[in-house]
């Protein structure tokens, strides 16, 4: 049983903890104006606020180590926004008292046998990815195809974020205008058994504040479980590409998949080498 003392020696973990993450992060990483001087290093306080949607007062007290409760869904958009890498995502989560984030539990299942499968599929392209469209991981094939994804921030290494809200994925996904739809209508099929979860619910928000196509289609409510079978790209460097989709799943009440994208032609067969020379 946590006691008293320990409680209290916890909350003041954590507010060293935010403070040390609020100040490495500059303004102009968030896209934030710089008026005036500005004495307190990285951002400011009421700044973390603004873009975790939290009240200012609030998170001042989660800094001064105050006897308040945090939920799920406002410690993701604090994370989100002090861009915390993995471990700390975690670290914040513990000394806050709450449960252990789910997108980490998920990457967890990606056992050293699996780690193997991706590196012996290569130079073929393959992803592992979670119901709620999560990149838990993937290859070097993978990273060719789509561009550098570890330069992506760990929370946004989401599929359908990406499709949505990165041009760079938009521009080597040739058939995004007929395919978004039924990636949003998949979306949402999964989301039935996950309606009430604080981190798709998050997920909606964001993506109806940030994509005007999801906002859009949204509301509309279609659904559609049948995935992609063929899809075609256009890299940069090798030009056309065609692949066919295999889908694994980890189980049969698994909603884990690894996702291989195997050359639909010769000509895509002929150019993955090139990727790794």
């Amino acid at each position: 049983m946590t006691t008293a003392v320990e409680s209290g020696l916890r909350r003041q973990e954590l507010a060293r903890f935010l403070r040390s993450r609020r100040e490495r992060i500059t303004p102009e990483q968030v896209g934030l104006p710089i008026v005036g001087r500005r004495r307190t290093p990285g951002l400011r306080r009421e700044e973390v606020a603004q873009l975790a949607g939290v009240g200012v007062t609030w998170y001042t007290w989660l800094e001064q180590g105050r006897d308040i409760n945090a939920s799920e869904q406002v410690l993701q958009a604090i994370a989100r926004t002090l861009r915390l890498d993995p471990h700390e995502h975690v670290h914040l989560f513990r000394l806050a008292g709450a449960p252990e984030p789910e997108r980490e539990k998920d990457c967890q299942v990606i056992t050293p046998a699996m780690e193997l499968m991706l590196k012996k599929l290569e130079p073929y392209p393959v992803a592992i990815r979670n119901a709620r469209c999560d990149l838990l991981g993937y290859n070097r094939g993978y990273t060719w195809l789509m561009g550098d994804v570890d330069a992506i921030p760990f929370g946004d290494r989401n599929t359908l974020v990406q499709c949505l809200l990165n041009p760079e994925w938009r521009k080597r996904m040739l058939d995004w205008d007929a395919n978004i739809p039924r990636v949003i209508a998949s979306f949402r099929a999964a989301m039935a058994d996950h309606v009430a979860e604080p981190a798709w619910k998050q997920l909606v928000k964001r993506l109806k504040a940030e994509s005007p196509l999801f906002a859009e289609l949204w509301p509309h409510h279609d659904v559609n479980s049948e995935p992609i079978r063929t899809k075609r790209y256009l890299h940069p460097d090798v030009g056309l590409l065609q692949f066919n989709f295999t889908y694994l799943y980890y189980g049969r009440r698994s909603e884990i998949t690894m996702s291989t994208y195997t050359p639909a032609d010769e000509e895509t067969a002929a150019k993955l080498p090139l990727a790794f020379d």
